[in-house]
C-alpha cells in the first residue's frame, strides 16, 4: 500500500445553525448532506481515518475531530481482532467495488455492539487506498451477546464451513468438547441449527458473517 502522501487540512463539518445557514446560501449542500447524514460516513486512505460525519463519531463516542488521521484499529475490540478482519473483502471491493458485511465494533468506553458495513473504493485495484464506508448501529435489533474467546472461535470456523470434526482438528480440542459448545451456542441463542446460529448471529448469509475472531 501507498504512503498517505500530503496532509490536507479538513475543514470544519456545518454544525451551527450559522454554518447550516450558510450552506443553504451557497449551495453547499453536499458538504451540508455529508456531515449531517443520517448514518455513520468515513473516508479512510489506507486503514486510517481521514474524515467522517457526525454520526459515524457519534455511534463510537467522539467527535470528528478526535478520529481524523487515527488509525481505524482503534474502534474494534483489540488489535488483534482488527488484524483478524482488516482485509476482509478487498477482493469483492477488487472485482466489484462494492462491499458489505456485519461485525462487532468498540465504543470508546470499551462497549462492544453490532454494526453493519458498507464500502466504495477510489482505487478499485488497490481498494483500502481510498475508500468511503457507511456504518449503521444495529443495537436496537441485534443487542450484543457476550462469547467467550473459544465460543468465538468455534462461531468463526463453523461460518467458515468448517465440520465440527475439522474445528476440533484446527482448536486441538475433542470433538466432543466441539459437539458442547455447539450445543451450548444452539441453547444460548434459541436455536436448533448451525444455520439458524449463523442468521441469528449475523442476520444475513454466512459470507458476510465477521465475528470477533474472524480469521479471515
Amino acid at each position: 500500500m501507498g504512503s498517505l502522501g500530503k496532509i490536507v487540512k479538513i475543514r470544519t463539518a456545518p454544525e451551527t445553525g450559522e454554518d447550516i445557514d450558510r450552506c443553504f446560501e451557497n449551495g453547499d449542500f453536499a458538504a451540508l448532506a455529508y456531515a449531517h447524514a443520517p448514518i455513520g460516513l468515513v473516508v479512510t486512505q489506507n486503514r486510517v481515518i481521514r474524515d467522517c460525519n457526525l454520526a459515524f463519531a457519534a455511534m463510537f463516542g467522539y467527535r470528528p475531530a478526535d478520529l481524523r488521521d487515527q488509525l481505524f484499529a482503534r474502534l474494534y475490540p483489540s488489535p488483534a481482532e482488527f488484524s483478524n478482519v482488516r482485509d476482509r473483502g478487498v477482493e469483492q471491493l477488487r472485482e466489484t467495488n462494492t462491499y458489505w458485511d456485519e461485525r462487532i465494533m468498540a465504543r470508546r468506553d470499551g462497549t462492544l455492539f453490532w454494526c453493519r458495513v458498507r464500502g466504495h473504493s477510489f482505487t478499485p485495484d488497490a481498494p483500502l487506498d481510498r475508500a468511503v464506508w457507511s456504518f449503521a448501529d444495529l443495537s436496537q435489533i441485534r443487542p450484543y451477546i457476550p462469547l467467550t474467546r473459544r465460543e468465538r472461535e468455534i462461531i468463526s470456523l463453523l461460518a467458515d464451513g468448517l465440520t465440527s470434526k475439522e474445528i476440533a482438528l484446527k482448536l486441538d480440542i475433542s470433538h466432543r468438547t466441539v459437539e458442547v459448545y455447539r450445543a451450548k451456542l444452539l441453547k444460548k441463542f434459541g436455536v436448533n441449527n448451525t444455520s439458524g446460529l449463523l442468521n441469528c448471529l449475523a442476520g444475513v448469509y454466512q459470507d458476510h458473517i465477521v465475528t470477533r475472531s474472524d480469521a479471515k
